[in-house]
């Protein structure tokens, strides 16, 4: 770990006079990252620089208890130093590591929220209306911003399926534990005799890909133009303004009717297509290192239920890290805080546990 420190003071001049270059200001993408790194050694030297003030603090504590001249009461009072300042090293030495582990790559992308209806009908189109209800007060709460890509409404207030983007700082760091099943125990407002329904519905998380990233071969895509269509298939568009594309060698299918205009369906259309060839690459290689993410909650698997909302007991279970809160409303109102932190917490402490 030490050799992370050598030069450390050096690094943060050359960022620093990066960061004033008007060439540099001129290029956003490079800008950010220039700024992220530098951001990233403050912490790391401010860290380091706390680390050796506690370990000075120590060792002239450990002088006091081995100078016989010395009284006992000062003595005493250097051992109860050396307990409290041992557990704050501990703490600033634990930071560092967590400040060192490997970065996600993904962690600063903007991201699609996918949200599908699955078994139980009516009521799962209506719990994909509440988690996309849900998912926009917390990015709201976040300061992010989230635009509607594509939707299937249904006349009953429900979704069977929508896709939104979500940009703002650090979107995918905060939400990729996300995907997966999500199942909801309710009654339906339907349901005459009381009798509790379960119903899931699928969430995922797909991390936006940057142009550069994906080369897509124009002749390797199909498009297909058609009316839209709202809840029950009347007609909400006289022109053929949706958008089907299909990427022919993966067989994917984005379509999108949000926008009355062709050209602007075509254009995320495309924007969300480029997200899942990306997922698809990641997927596949993380089915590759599958055995070294099993214990680790990003696992990326989203056939697996990882979340259940009891709405008689009031109750969310994460079943991923045994996590119960009984704030059921609080949680579907956008007070995800909760729910993210301790899953967040739970990967670095999973990840630290490896490399120690």
């Amino acid at each position: 770990m030490i050799d992370v420190f050598d030069n450390i003071e050096e690094k943060l001049q050359h960022l620093e006079g990066r960061l004033s270059d008007p060439d540099l200001v001129g290029n956003q993408q490079e800008f950010q990252k220039v700024v992220r790194e530098h951001a990233h050694l403050v912490r790391l030297h401010s860290l380091h620089t706390d680390l050796q003030q506690v370990q000075r603090d120590i060792a002239n504590n450990r002088v006091i208890l081995q100078d016989d001249d010395e009284d006992q009461e000062l003595k005493d009072l250097a051992r109860a130093d050396i307990e409290e300042l041992e557990d704050k090293e501990r703490a600033i030495d634990r930071e560092i590591k967590l400040v060192l582990l490997p970065k996600d790559p993904n962690d600063d992308r903007n991201i699609f929220l996918e949200i599908r209806a699955g078994t139980g009908g009516d009521e799962a189109a209506l719990f994909v209306a509440d988690l996309f209800r849900m998912y926009s007060r917390f990015a709201e709460s976040m300061g992010w911003r989230v635009e509607i890509m594509s939707s299937s409404p249904l006349g009953i207030g429900g979704f069977k399926e929508i896709i939104a983007m979500i940009s703002g700082d650090q979107v995918y760091s905060k939400l990729k534990y996300e995907s997966g099943v999500h199942r909801v125990q309710r009654v339906p407002e339907t349901e005459t005799q009381g009798r509790i329904h379960t119903s899931a519905v699928t969430v995922a998380i797909l991390p936006e890909a940057d142009e550069v990233e994906l080369n897509i071969d124009p002749n390797e895509l199909k498009f297909d133009v058609y009316r839209s269509s709202g809840p029950g298939g009347q007609s909400v568009n006289t022109t053929d303004s949706a958008v089907r594309v299909t990427h022919l060698p993966t067989g994917l299918v984005v379509t999108c009717q949000d926008e009355k205009s062709q050209h602007k369906n075509k254009a995320k259309a495309l924007v969300v297509l480029r997200a899942r060839l990306l997922d698809r690459m990641q997927q596949e290689h993380h089915d590759r290192i599958s055995q070294d993410r099993k214990s680790q909650v990003g696992s990326g698997d989203r056939s697996e239920r990882i979340r259940t909302y009891n709405f008689p007991q009031g109750r969310m279970t994460d079943h991923r890290i045994n996590l119960t809160l009984y704030k059921l409303d609080a949680i579907l109102n956008g007070k995800l805080e909760d729910v993210i932190f301790p899953l967040i917490a739970h990967d670095q402490a999973e990840r630290l546990k490896a490399i120690q």
